[in-house]
């Protein structure tokens, strides 16, 4: 039975720093070295979560034989919140505005869950910054996510148990600028995730970069959802990973790395 307590330690980047972007002071850390092509892989990563969180099982394997750049996004992790709404706009803005500090002018993408729809935002409303484009745990409208986590059951197998909360917790804690926030910050991503989302059927048929799908089997997003998400986008490959919970996704490094790793080779 696979084990979804955590086993990796820490990444340690090439580099970090702060940009300044749309008002934030932004964190982010440089992992890898530049390949050839000079187009790096940005991760974005989940609501409530850091870089280290979301993708430590993944990070150095991405990096083996590229530049990836992995901010953290406003009042997440190190990245000190400021007096405005998280909303997938901002979120996507912030990271363009990042790309554009840092000279890069196309990526690569692979975003998780709130990093997700950050990362679709991006392909939709800035397609030329876009190269390649892997979406985990991500859905188009609300009406992909299961009833009981879009109107919280706080009693579903399917949400996050109170092992993973204190986990976010004690992450933000140890790098947040500002700790005592965590309910507040909690509370405004959650509001974040359940805002309507911006996109339709049509959005995702006009997207021109090559797709990867990657959902849990008991995800937060619908299997249906993701296979009409498939079917909108032109091209686009779905993998569905067996026994994957949402807080166990990125996680499955077994199962990810070669799949990631073929589909950004």
């Amino acid at each position: 039975m696979y084990d979804s307590r955590r086993t990796d330690v820490m990444t340690m980047p090439s580099s970090s720093a702060y940009a300044k972007v749309n008002g934030l002071e932004m964190y982010y850390e440089i992992h890898g070295a530049d390949r050839e092509d000079g187009r790096p892989l940005v991760l974005l990563h989940g609501g409530v979560l850091t870089v280290d969180l979301t993708f430590a099982g993944v990070l150095p394997e991405l990096a083996a034989h590229r530049r990836v750049v992995a901010p953290e996004l406003q009042g997440h992790g190190h990245t000190a919140d400021i007096d405005r709404d998280i909303s997938v706009a901002g979120l996507a803005s912030d990271v363009v505005a990042l790309l554009d500090e840092l000279g890069v002018r196309q990526a690569d993408f692979l975003g998780f869950s709130l990093g997700g729809l950050t990362a679709l935002e991006i392909a939709v409303r800035y397609p030329e910054r876009v190269g390649r484009l892997a979406l985990a745990a991500t859905m188009y409208t609300q009406e992909g996510v299961h009833e009981e986590v879009r109107v919280p059951d706080y009693s579903s197998p399917l949400l996050p148990s109170q092992a993973d909360f204190q986990e976010m917790a004690d992450a933000y804690a140890a790098v947040a600028p500002h700790p005592e926030h965590f309910q507040e910050f909690l509370a405004k991503t959650s509001a974040a995730a359940q805002a309507p989302l911006p996109w339709t059927a049509d959005d995702l048929r006009g997207l021109r970069a090559p797709t990867l799908l990657v959902i849990g089997d008991s995800d937060f997003v619908r299997v249906e959802h993701a296979v009409e998400m498939q079917s909108l986008i032109p091209g686009a490959q779905l993998a569905v990973l067996p026994a994957t919970k949402h807080m166990t996704l990125m996680r499955r490094t077994s199962l990810l790395l070669p799949l990631l790793g073929e589909f950004f080779a």
